[in-house]
């Protein structure tokens, strides 16, 4: 059975974003009413009076601070009284090595990535209830399963994410609320090509990355037959599962890895640079801002 989008009315965190955005075109476009929810407020308005359909709404939202999330969800229940679909898609990562980070680096991306999608969901409650068919979908990652040695801020924030949002889903089942999450490999989004040009982790390049669209049409499946976990390119999630039946060898592993990732990272470059989205100047690599 498909989803009906029609008069459904759907939150997106991190909105403004290359995956985030792209939810919201297809969202609006079968007839849902989108919250984009984003830090940038000027990029939320923006692509909230960009979506096809009317009733959008673009928010301002540091979801670190509990004041401005509750605002968010008194806005929510002003407007409309209910919601039918919460999409925690925020997240960040930083190339920068565990062993010299700063602590508050440390906690900040923990904050965004675990705590915040946690928090954001139990405010949201209820108006979640008070719809018919009330969802939440999180995004969540491959780094959510498979170790990735050269981020390991960002893998803890995932393995956590993946844990409590299975849980919730089994809480909230018989509440109503039907929870699950999306597990998408690298995607080729701002926050990738910002980690590719920094010299970021190279485990996540063992193939080219995928396009926001597959996610959104991940999420979308999730959405028309409900489950706990999909993954947008399958292949990619039964060989990651199947390394972690047998951690202790991912010492032997990774050196593999990672030279198929790196040698994957070159060619993501070199990819970017062809697009006009990367330079190389001075022997540094550096993003193109898009206009």
């Amino acid at each position: 059975m498909s989803f009906d989008f029609r008069g459904k009315v759907i939150a997106v965190t991190g909105g403004a974003g290359g995956i985030g955005s792209a939810l919201c075109r297809r969202f609006a476009s079968g007839g849902a009413q989108c919250v984009v929810v984003d830090i940038d407020e000027a990029r939320a308005r923006k692509v909230a009076a960009e979506l096809p359909g009317a009733g959008h709404l673009g928010i301002g939202c540091d979801l670190l601070d509990r004041d401005a999330v509750e605002e968010l969800f008194d806005r929510i229940a002003t407007d409309h009284g209910r919601l039918d679909v919460l999409v925690n898609n925020v997240g960040m990562t930083s190339a920068e090595r565990f062993d010299v980070r700063s602590v508050e680096s440390i906690e900040r991306e923990l904050d965004l990535n675990l705590l915040s999608p946690l928090v954001a969901t139990r405010i949201a409650i209820p108006l979640l209830r008070a719809s018919d068919d009330a969802r939440v979908v999180t995004t969540v990652s491959l780094g959510g399963i498979f170790p990735l040695g050269e981020t390991p801020i960002y893998t803890a924030s995932k393995f956590g994410l993946r844990g409590a949002m299975l849980s919730i889903a089994l809480d909230l089942r018989d509440k109503g609320i039907r929870a699950g999450s999306v597990l998408p490999s690298a995607t080729d989004t701002r926050m990738l090509r910002q980690e590719a040009v920094d010299g970021g982790n190279s485990m996540q390049f063992q193939d080219p990355p995928q396009q926001p669209s597959d996610v959104v049409t991940a999420v979308v499946g999730l959405l028309d037959r409900p489950r706990l976990e999909v993954y947008p390119r399958p292949s990619e999630s039964r060989l990651v599962r199947l390394a972690m039946l047998a951690p202790n060898v991912l010492p032997r592993l990774f050196p593999l890895f990672r030279r198929r990732g790196e040698r994957g990272l070159a060619r993501y470059l070199e990819d970017l640079r062809r697009r006009g989205l990367a330079r190389r100047t001075d022997g540094r690599w550096e993003l193109v801002e898009e206009a």
